[in-house]
């Protein structure tokens, strides 16, 4: 048996976290046993009082039975301050255990767009963590002591017994009703109510667009749209749990007067005593509560089990990688085979069977069309792009094979989307790790910052929230140019770093790449500008997914132009229009 729920608990990830708390919970049983047992007192109290004290007039009794009352009290009181506490406690190490996890499974996921965003991930954890800790649960725990309850009740009449077993199978099914008509509205709000709040945090990010547009108008209304949606579907769940809550009180009002008419007709009869009449109502109300407790809290534990599933998803879908993986650092040798990269909803790939090779000390400079696959190519060499087919080898070993941690240090990206992190501008160059003072100096230097970090009251100590209204888009290119150059990186690939660049800030990236060559880096220098040809020591243009042409720069150009030149002379000559020039290789 204990085999059968330990492979039960082992069917995923997240189920064996849980599983092993299981000490935590069978001391919280222990502990909701010794409160439910202790939960007696009142009864045995009322029947001494009723049965005893007041047929003996003997305050003495009346005085020992309350002090003894009293203790069993302060012991239940401990009991259900101890299991609560322990929750508590379990709740924060389970948080501990799995905030980490849930951290690097939720940025893998953003990473390849096939899952909710971390915020929702974490609060899919804390929802789980709360219906553990909370009320919830003790429903859970006090719900098989319900039975206990029943028998005292059959041992003071087998009437009152068999009463309180209908009440607690009427309530059952009012429970189980609940559970089947309540689950997929829930859902259904939860997932609206998600979509209306990723839409708003999308249209708030791009503010200023909106609003220099005059697009505020359209897009309020279509999240009007989707509110209003979110709202009937809210109106529709909540209704349904008001009404099953509304009959479930109903049923317990019904109970409880019930059962006292039940123990009255009993007294008359002279089958029970008045004491007893007021303790099986008592009793019964007691042996029924988790029973309710469980229909108030069903949406709760919806919620929560709706939760879990997703996080034990989000876990199965990403798997934790091996942090002990170590190897020798890579010298930048770079070799893809036949390398197919798709994407979701695209019939066609994206790149198509592209094979190539670069060897450390060597600019590849990637030319092509816009929707040729460029930025696609950056990914899949930095191993970032979620759907590839074929190998992408670095020094030999797929890029997958490599612990992102250890291999990071040795990579250098700059996307095209430059991103900066709140924190100081040094902190930003050194990749938020520790920061080598000379390393960050040299990056910024390379990329021509350093003077204007200078600048700045705090120079590099400048926190990045108060510089970012004072940089411009070249000069937010260039702190993220020196980000991905900090510390020589063995592979860089730069996504169109000239895009926001003038003239000195491109002469100040076209020396940074001269002096990462001289000292042995694998650059991929991915760009419109027919400038950057200058530095290639060969050439890669794509077209729609394929590899157009490939090989060292000279014997590349020399082939584009033979090739222009074929088709100039093929086709009819035709007088130049006004302004026309004639295109340039890349």
């Amino acid at each position: 048996m204990n085999m059968a729920v330990m492979g039960f608990f082992a069917r995923s990830e997240l189920a064996a976290t849980l599983y092993a708390f299981r000490r935590e919970f069978l001391v919280v049983g222990i502990f909701s046993m010794v409160a439910n047992v202790l939960m007696l007192a009142p009864t045995l109290y009322m029947l001494q009082v009723y049965d005893r004290v007041l047929a003996s007039r003997s305050e003495l009794t009346l005085l020992v039975i309350s002090l003894l009352t009293l203790f069993f009290f302060a012991v239940m009181a401990f009991a259900e301050w101890s299991r609560s506490r322990l929750l508590v406690r379990a709740g924060v190490r389970l948080d501990a255990v799995l905030s980490t996890r849930v951290f690097n499974a939720s940025f893998e996921a953003n990473l390849s767009h096939s899952g909710a965003p971390a915020q929702r991930a974490f609060n899919e954890l804390t929802e789980v963590r709360q219906f553990l800790t909370g009320n919830g649960i003790f429903a859970f725990f006090d719900a098989p002591w319900a039975p206990i309850y029943i028998g005292v009740l059959f041992f003071l009449h087998p009437f009152l017994g068999w009463v309180s077993i209908g009440f607690a199978l009427v309530q059952a099914a009012l429970a189980w009703f609940g559970h089947r008509r309540t689950v997929a509205p829930a859902e259904a709000a939860a997932k609206a109510s998600l979509d209306v709040n990723l839409y708003l945090q999308g249209k708030l990010r791009n503010a200023e667009v909106v609003e220099s547009m005059g697009m505020l108008a359209g897009l309020r209304e279509r999240w009007a749209r989707r509110h209003a949606d979110y709202m009937e579907r809210q109106g529709a769940s909540q209704a349904l749990t008001h009404r099953i809550n509304a009959i479930s009180k109903w049923v317990r009002y019904c109970q409880q007067s019930f059962a006292l008419g039940a123990g009255a007709l009993l007294v008359i009869d002279g089958q029970l005593t008045a004491g007893g009449m007021i303790a099986a109502n008592v009793l019964m109300t007691r042996a029924l509560a988790p029973i309710d407790q469980m229909v108030n809290t069903w949406r709760s534990f919806i919620g929560a089990r709706s939760a879990f599933l997703r996080l034990e998803k989000l876990l199965q879908a990403h798997p934790e990688r091996d942090q002990a993986l170590s190897r020798v650092p890579p010298t930048g040798q770079v070799v893809l085979r036949d390398v197919v990269a798709s994407a979701p909803g695209r019939a066609e790939p994206i790149l198509k069977q592209l094979s190539l090779e670069a060897s450390p000390g060597t600019i590849t400079v990637v030319l092509g069309p816009s929707g040729s696959g460029k930025s696609t190519l950056a990914r899949v060499l930095m191993g970032i792009w979620p759907d590839v087919a074929g190998e992408v080898l670095l020094d030999g070993l797929p890029l997958a094979g490599w612990s992102r941690a250890e291999l990071g240090p040795h990579l250098g990206y700059l996307p095209q989307d430059i991103e900066l992190f709140d924190g100081t501008i040094a902190e930003n160059i050194a990749r938020f790790a520790e920061v080598d003072s000379n390393k960050v100096i040299e990056a910024a230097r390379s990329a021509g910052l350093h003077d204007m970090i200078l600048r700045f009251p705090k120079g590099y100590d400048t926190p990045m929230g108060e510089a970012g209204s004072l940089l411009s888009g070249g000069q937010r290119q260039r702190v993220g140019l020196a980000r991905a150059i900090y510390g020589d990186p063995a592979l860089i690939v730069l996504d169109e770093p000239n895009a926001n660049l003038d003239d000195v800030g491109e002469a100040a990236l076209m020396n940074a790449v001269r002096q990462l060559k001289a000292k042995g880096c694998t650059v991929f220098l991915i760009t419109h500008r027919p400038g950057a040809v200058a530095v290639a020591d060969q050439l890669l243009m794509l077209r729609d997914g394929h590899v157009h042409c490939q090989g060292p720069r000279d014997a590349v150009l020399a082939h584009l132009q033979a090739q222009a030149q074929a088709q100039a002379q093929a086709r009819p000559e035709a007088p130049p229009s006004a302004g026309a020039s004639a295109p340039l290789p890349a």
